[in-house]
């Protein structure tokens, strides 16, 4: 954790706020491939660390099948019952929608984080390499851009 996290030693409201986006996580692993209810859950618990109850899940998954974004078929086997989900081309447009309405929602967070490397105009989010050039502190992507954009510099290439 750095100094801009909040201090939260159990992690509790960061859990909580992120419970929150269960339905989007969800969405997320099925765009990933056909799952079966147990498989959701038992991503949904590696990927967040929380648990997802059936009590969640399977009312959800019926409403995205009522609403014609997932499909269920039978994949069982012996005596127990599986039933696999999948979205639905309609589900995977849907979701590509949702995931380009949570970048654009995500990105005009961090947009004022972001700086811009001076030499190829690449968006850093974190672990910028400063340095001063010519008396001014500009920041970079890498060491590497760095060193092009001084070269260029010193070579006439680049004006300032």
């Amino acid at each position: 954790m750095n100094d801009s996290e909040p201090k939260d030693s159990s992690g509790s409201e960061i859990s909580s706020i992120l419970s929150d986006f269960s339905q989007f996580y969800i969405m997320m692993l099925l765009h990933e491939g056909p799952l079966h209810g147990y498989g959701i859950m038992r991503a949904f618990k590696n990927r967040t660390g929380n648990s997802l109850s059936a009590g969640t899940l399977y009312p959800f998954l019926q409403k995205l099948e009522a609403r014609g974004l997932v499909t269920k078929s039978d994949a069982s086997s012996g005596k127990r019952p599986k039933i696999v989900y999948s979205l639905t081309k309609k589900g995977v447009e849907f979701t590509n929608r949702l995931f380009k309405r949570f970048a654009a929602i995500t990105v005009s967070a961090l947009e004022p984080s972001l700086s811009t490397c001076a030499s190829c105009g690449a968006r850093v989010y974190d672990g910028a390499h400063y340095e001063e050039v010519d008396g001014v502190t500009l920041g970079f992507c890498c060491v590497h851009c760095a060193r092009a954009y001084k070269n260029e510099l010193h070579n006439g290439h680049r004006h300032t």
